[in-house]
């Protein structure tokens, strides 16, 4: 029942990064672009993402327990560190060039365009380099049990 439901609230994120322009580069680099041909449309669509993550995290968070897991699985810590401070940075670099974060990355693979296709194995390799980066110590958090 947890993977089905995963499925279907997949579908339905996938399908409304798709309706609300998300996986179209252009758009976001548009809207990305305050200088330029400035659209802010994608400004309504983040608000009323966050409206609904607040909502949602309010009703759930009124509960015990998750519906389908044993317990909550929140970060051990709110530190602001290196690895957040680096991995933003990243983050924001890889969407502000590429146009894409990775919901409507995988969501736009469907066009199978040349920009996704350059994007996709590109983060595919971030998150890869990231993650061994992540076992270094240098990179790690003081205190921090990863």
């Amino acid at each position: 029942m947890r993977i089905f439901t995963g499925l279907i609230a997949g579908l339905i994120f996938g399908l409304g990064l798709i309706i609300s322009g998300m996986a179209d580069p252009a758009k976001v680099l548009n809207f990305l672009d305050i200088l330029g041909p400035w659209d802010p449309s994608l400004a309504f669509v983040m608000g009323g993402a966050s409206l609904t993550a607040f909502i949602g995290y309010r009703l759930i968070w009124s509960r015990d327990e998750p519906v389908m897991h044993n317990e909550f699985d929140l970060p051990g810590s709110q530190q602001i560190d290196a690895p957040l401070l680096v991995g933003s940075a990243v983050f924001g670099i890889g969407w502000g060039i590429g146009g894409f974060c990775p919901g409507p990355a995988w969501t736009a693979l469907s066009t199978m365009t040349g920009s996704i296709l350059l994007f996709l194995p590109a983060m595919v390799l971030g998150i890869i380099v990231g993650g061994r980066a992540k076992k270094l110590s240098i990179f790690q958090a003081k205190g921090s049990k990863r």
